[in-house]
């Protein structure tokens, strides 16, 4: 069975698709809502504001399937946006609620003006593995992933499996719960690291 990866006209899904693929997985690029329940394994990339994701997963008929799936215990991987989507709600030009799949907010960088930091926080970046992750087998603790966001959630500690440090603010780069994975970082743009974060669910959701 491929991935499904969902189409929602918010993400980098040609670069997610080849990313996947050169795992050795077969992937799905779909906006329907039968093949998002059918799906073995889906993938949710986002890029842009977390409400315009929300949306669009409105607009294509999505947001229920989405949590369908969420709730059936079948490997999902939430990647940027697609990992904020998860939460509660964001304050990017909000509140906006999102799929509350776990409790907590999304919220933005703040800094003080003498701060010299940018937001976005954009770039190459460290995920330091807080605990046991089989989306990081084989991966050191301490590997530079890559980073565009200017929001992120704040998760409760017993899902956070990385975290990543900006300008003295630390955040959740990566979470699991069950089969539910997520990262902030992007993985289809991260190289060989990225990669092998993407081998490793393929091998959890059985797709390689």
């Amino acid at each position: 069975m491929p991935a499904v990866i969902v189409d929602y006209d918010v993400g980098n899904l040609r670069s997610v698709q080849k990313a996947v693929e050169k795992t050795g997985a077969r992937t799905l690029v779909s906006s329907n809502p039968a093949d998002v329940l059918s799906a073995e394994a889906l993938i949710l990339p986002g890029v842009g504001a977390f409400g315009e994701c929300m949306a669009n997963l409105g607009k294509y008929g999505l947001l229920n399937p989405v949590r369908e799936y969420l709730r059936s215990g079948k490997p999902f991987l939430g990647i940027c946006v697609g990992y904020q989507l998860l939460f509660e709600e964001s304050d990017e030009f909000g509140p906006i609620t999102g799929l509350n799949v776990f409790p907590g907010k999304c919220v933005r960088f703040s800094f003080p003006k003498e701060s010299r930091a940018k937001i976005p926080h954009m770039g190459w970046n460290q995920a330091r593995i807080t605990k046991k992750s089989r989306l990081f087998e084989g991966i050191a603790d301490g590997t530079d992933f890559y980073f565009v966001h200017s929001y992120f959630p704040i998760p409760g500690a017993d899902i956070v499996c990385a975290t990543t440090e900006y300008a003295g603010q630390t955040f959740a780069s990566a979470v699991e719960n069950g089969n539910i994975f997520a990262t902030q970082f992007h993985p289809e743009k991260s190289q060989r690291a990225g990669l092998a974060v993407l081998a490793n669910f393929a091998r959890v959701a059985g797709l390689v």
